[in-house]
């Protein structure tokens, strides 16, 4: 069985997220498979790394999957990229080890949420980033990601669709830059439960704004409770930057 390793990036916009649903749900996943099968004659199941939520975007989701007969690479990412619809891009297929899967060996997840912070809308960032008006705290902000690092259970950060067995995930860092009025995060984690890091980016962007303190965040994780974190965060801001795997 061969095993194909797929590199994509795509505008999740006007899609309802990553993960096929069934009954004709339109995903990125649902667009990728139909194409795939349509290509191999048969029909073939890919899994991806990285469960995004509808609105949200990726710059390098990774999935995989098998198929018995030996394609090329190339033929692969020619196929794909010819009848995917514009807003989804396969930029890499490779030939992957046979044990490699695409979700339970990856070891970290990069996620980037873009704010654009000015009193006036930027026309070119409306669907790519989160408008807030109102000046942020940069510094304030970058206080508080400390609360997040370590391993925590995120059920307080998490919504009601999440139905892991384990709430516990691990923060490794939240970085936060500004240029002009484009404020950029970047949280490193070993996961993230449904709307986790939106929520994660609302509570700062409340804390940016002096509407909530910093120290509070360890009470809000402690307390379980979902009414206790911040807002969730737009879906058009957020994008799956990267995916880091084990070595085998």
């Amino acid at each position: 069985m061969n095993n194909y390793r797929l590199t994509i990036q795509y505008d999740g916009g006007r899609y309802k997220g990553w993960r096929l649903l069934g009954n004709g749900e339109n995903t990125i996943q649902g667009k990728v498979e139909n194409v795939l099968s349509e290509m191999a004659g048969t029909k073939l199941e890919i899994i991806g790394g990285s469960r995004t939520d509808a609105g949200v975007h990726a710059l390098a989701q990774v999935a995989n999957f098998k198929i018995s007969k030996k394609v090329t690479e190339s033929e692969i990412k020619s196929y794909l990229n010819k009848y995917l619809p514009q807003d989804i891009s396969i930029n890499e297929v490779v030939l992957a080890p046979e044990s490699f899967h695409a979700r339970y060996n990856a070891k970290d997840k990069i996620y980037l949420y873009k704010i654009w912070n000015k009193e006036y809308s930027n026309p070119f960032m409306r669907k790519y980033s989160m408008h807030v008006e109102k000046p942020l705290n940069i510094k304030k902000m970058k206080e508080a990601c400390q609360y997040f690092i370590g391993e925590h259970d995120f059920t307080a950060f998490s919504s009601g669709k999440s139905k892991k067995k384990s709430m516990v995930r691990e923060i490794d860092s939240i970085k936060i830059e500004k240029n002009a009025g484009l404020i950029q995060l970047r949280l490193r984690g070993n996961g993230f439960l449904y709307n986790m890091a939106r929520r994660i980016v609302g509570t700062l962007i409340e804390i940016g704004l002096n509407e909530v303190e910093g120290k509070n965040i360890p009470n809000m994780i402690k307390s379980r409770e979902r009414n206790q974190a911040g807002l969730i965060a737009d879906a058009c801001g957020l994008y799956l930057e990267k995916i880091e795997y084990h070595l085998n």
